[in-house]
């Protein structure tokens, strides 16, 4: 997924944050550009630090250390992305499942993931910004959907500054654009890139270049099958680009068709297959 070329009217600034570059680019010249951009940093760098499962202390590192028994308060972001964690779970039909933290770090170690690995038992509770666990074994890993919640947060703030458009992304694996302007993306694949233009909605990619075979089947104890090196998903919004992406990766493409006719949040799908971009 190649980054556009801005408007020109557009500023641009990246901050590094959750072991990634964000992007923000807003349109014209707003007159407290600075201080918007002050803000937005600090709101990426406080959710990293409540939902980075590698931070000593955060949130998610915490609920991750629970005993039987022990109930853990939230904040309203954790606990909003947990929820949004759950529905993603269920509109994938189990595929995104951010309690496989534990296999996901021997994948990317290359090591076995035993099926004893997926026991336990954690409880979200829904009106209640806390979370229960009943039996230890679960760990939670949000890098599925940390990212594009971080920049779906960013575009509320920013609606709260008058902010008309612009674009926000999250490295090479979540984008999303809001206002009135288009923006071209250039999905990369092969000879035969696909451009896209972006408005009021999020893109998110996932593959197997940047970390591998890292994503995990739910169902599967040894190597999993991938519908392709690389995938695009495009949705309303950032967090639910991110979790489709990942999901359409492990996904057949019979299922990705029932998914696009069925009233999901997915929009439209993308794979490379044999050297080309095409639509799924």
């Amino acid at each position: 997924m190649t980054a556009p070329i801005p408007l020109p009217d557009a500023r641009c600034v990246s901050h590094e944050a959750m072991n990634t570059t964000f992007t923000i680019r807003l349109l014209g010249d707003p007159p407290q550009f600075d201080g918007i951009i002050r803000e937005c940093c600090c709101m990426i760098d406080e959710i990293e630090g409540k939902l980075s499962r590698f931070i000593d202390g955060s949130e998610i590192w915490r609920i991750n250390r629970l005993r039987a028994g022990e109930t853990l308060y939230l904040s309203e972001d954790t606990h909003r992305c947990l929820l949004l964690a759950m529905r993603a779970c269920a509109d994938t039909g189990g595929l995104f499942d951010i309690t496989l933290g534990r296999r996901i770090a021997r994948r990317k170690a290359g090591e076995p993931a035993p099926p004893e690995e997926t026991e336990g038992r954690l409880v979200l509770h829904p009106e209640q910004a806390a979370i229960t666990c009943e039996i230890p074994g679960r760990e939670l890993d949000l890098g599925g959907i940390g990212k594009g919640f971080a920049l779906d947060r960013l575009r509320e703030m920013l609606a709260d500054w008058d902010i008309s458009g612009g674009l926000l992304g999250a490295g090479a694996s979540t984008l999303l654009a809001f206002g009135p302007e288009a923006w071209p993306v250039e999905l990369a694949g092969g000879s035969d890139p696909v451009i896209l233009q972006l408005r009021d909605q999020a893109l998110g990619a996932s593959g197997t270049e940047m970390q591998g075979h890292h994503i995990v089947h739910p169902a599967a104890d040894g190597d999993t099958t991938y519908l392709s090196d690389r995938v695009w998903a495009v949705t309303a919004d950032a967090a639910s680009a991110d979790f489709w992406s990942t999901a359409l990766m492990l996904m057949t493409r019979d299922q990705v068709e029932l998914c696009l006719t069925e009233p999901t949040p997915l929009h439209a799908a993308y794979a490379e297959i044999d050297g080309k971009v095409v639509p799924l």
